[in-house]
C-alpha cells in the first residue's frame, strides 16, 4: 500500500517535464528564426558590397577616360550606378619624362556608396588608381 501512497505525490511531476520541455523548444525554435534571419542578412551585405565595389570601378573608368583626353577635374559631379551614388576625384601629378615622350601622372579615387551613412542597409566601397596621360 505504501508503494501506491508514493505515487499519488508525483501527479505534477509530468506536467513540469512537459512545461520544461516546451520551454526550451520554444527557445531553440526563437534562437533558429533569428540565426535564419541573420544569415540572409550577411549574404545580402555581401552582395551589396560586391555591386558597390563593381560601381566604384566603374567611376575609376570613367576618371581613366576623362584623364586619356587631358581633362582631370579635382571633384567632378556625382553620378548614379545602379542606385549607387559614385563620386570621382581627380589629382594631376608630376610630369615625367622617359627618352622623348612625356607624360602627366593622375591620381584617380573613386566612392560607390548606397544608403545614408549609420542606416542599417549602408554600404561603402572605394578604389584608388594611378594612371598616365597627356
Amino acid at each position: 500500500m505504501r508503494y501506491f501512497g508514493g505515487l499519488k505525490n508525483q501527479r505534477g511531476f509530468t506536467l513540469l517535464t512537459a512545461l520544461f520541455i516546451l520551454v526550451v523548444l520554444a527557445v531553440l525554435g526563437a534562437f533558429m528564426v533569428t540565426l535564419s534571419s541573420v544569415q540572409s542578412r550577411t549574404s545580402l551585405f555581401a552582395v551589396q558590397g560586391a555591386r558597390a565595389y563593381q560601381a566604384a570601378q566603374a567611376g575609376i573608368e570613367w576618371g581613366i577616360a576623362q584623364s586619356a583626353t587631358g581633362v582631370c577635374a579635382a571633384s567632378a559631379p556625382a553620378f548614379n550606378v545602379e542606385g549607387f551614388s559614385v563620386t570621382v576625384k581627380c589629382a594631376v601629378g608630376a610630369m615625367i619624362t622617359e627618352g622623348t615622350m612625356s607624360y602627366r601622372v593622375y591620381d584617380l579615387s573613386s566612392q560607390a556608396s548606397l544608403g545614408t551613412y549609420g542606416s542599417d542597409g549602408f554600404v561603402l566601397r572605394q578604389v584608388a588608381a594611378r594612371v598616365t596621360g597627356p
